[in-house]
């Protein structure tokens, strides 16, 4: 389906739009300039809602047993319960990576909307320095942990989940440690 291809591509669009958010708050907070400062919180919620995207498309490859995408077939079965395609998600490296990245997002956008009571340039140079964590999580996810790789040829049914993740509490881990560490 296109929902993997438009996954990517906001993918792709949340590396530029985090890249905008590094620069324009930055020299916004550098030369006083307000609407350059008052860009990076703009930014930090379109990323947040991009990496969304991205999150609920790699989502939907699981909860639709899409095996044409390498990770939902290296890491997903037709026949496993809800939950654990939910959690097959993020149970692989490359969407554990884009959970990071989503939950890194949330921060960021957090700070953007409820980030009012702060320094402006504080606030400016905050979302800078978040969106440049975020910068170098996107070109790693895109450059060598990209979750939507097509396969040719795709399986009948995936190989599924780690047996060891195949509990409810270590299916549900990772989003509760990645808050944590964010």
């Amino acid at each position: 389906t296109m929902t993997v291809e438009i996954g990517h591509f906001a993918l792709v669009l949340a590396l530029a739009v985090a890249c905008w958010q590094m620069l324009a708050p930055l020299y916004g907070a550098a030369t006083n300039n307000v609407a350059m400062m008052e860009q990076g919180r703009t930014a930090a919620v379109l990323q947040l809602a991009l990496i969304a995207l991205s999150f609920l498309a790699l989502t939907n490859a699981y909860l639709v047993s899409d095996f044409s995408v390498l990770n939902v077939a290296d890491n997903s079965h037709s026949a496993k319960p809800l939950i654990y395609k939910i959690s097959g998600v993020w149970g692989n490296h490359e969407g554990s990576m884009l959970l990071w990245v989503l939950i890194l997002a949330l921060f960021g956008a957090a700070v953007a909307l409820f980030g009012r009571h702060l320094p402006m340039s504080l606030r400016a140079r905050v979302l800078a320095v978040q969106a440049s964590i975020g910068v170098a999580f996107l070109i790693f996810i895109l450059m060598a942990s990209n979750p939507f790789l097509r396969l040719a040829q795709p399986p009948v049914q995936g190989q599924g989940l780690n047996p060891i993740l195949q509990d409810p509490a270590l299916a549900f881990h990772p989003p509760f440690l990645y808050g944590g560490y964010v």
